[in-house]
């Protein structure tokens, strides 16, 4: 508990970033350790690049991660997970949602989209869990859940019981669509411990 750890979490507006980070600060809120957090809105109304940064340990004084530090990284999509290498170490994990939202300019077909972009990152020596969070929340009856799916993914690289996430959910989120975000995160516990 005494060493700080960091987690990135990057994507494009209006996939739930904000919402995952803050289900992930009060679970480890919950589980003793201070936490600090910092969020970048950026263009998210005009589906431009959103991320937060996650901060946690026994004493942590800043939300802000350095480059090179980030232990984990969570992607919403994949372009975003490659966007902040700088971030990232040989030896940091990266759960990336293998979702594809084509930038502007590769949906005007003015370039095109990279193929096998996430060799970049295990040509690094980082650590890749690719989840299909999509399609994990199209079975759990809400699309919208794709974000819950990977904060399940995570939360299995957490020093936190699931059922501590479990209770989180169940504070955080709208009564209607609980059923379906707690099948999303186990489901995504499961495809994250892959």
């Amino acid at each position: 508990m005494d060493a700080i750890r960091n987690i990135l979490f990057s994507g494009v507006g209006g996939q739930g970033i904000l919402l995952a980070s803050e289900l992930t600060a009060e679970a480890l809120l919950q589980a003793g350790y201070d936490v600090k957090k910092s969020e970048v809105h950026g263009m998210a109304q005009r589906g431009g690049s959103v991320t937060a940064q996650l901060r946690y340990g026994a004493r942590v004084y800043s939300p802000l991660i350095e480059p090179g530090a980030a232990d984990i990284q969570m992607a919403f999509e994949m372009m975003e997970a490659v966007r902040y290498l700088p971030y990232l170490h040989a030896g940091s994990t990266v759960i990336v949602n293998t979702q594809m939202i084509l930038p502007p300019s590769v949906a005007t077909g003015r370039a095109a989209y990279p193929e096998k972009v996430l060799d970049e990152l295990t040509t690094r020596g980082i650590r890749v869990i690719d989840v299909d969070a999509f399609t994990i929340a199209k079975q759990a009856g809400e699309v919208r859940t794709a974000n819950v799916a990977l904060v399940g993914a995570l939360s299995v690289h957490l020093d936190v019981a699931g059922d501590i996430f479990e209770s989180v959910i169940e504070t955080r989120v709208p009564e209607r669509f609980l059923k379906e975000n707690l099948k999303a995160f186990t489901a995504g516990r499961e495809a994250g411990a892959r």
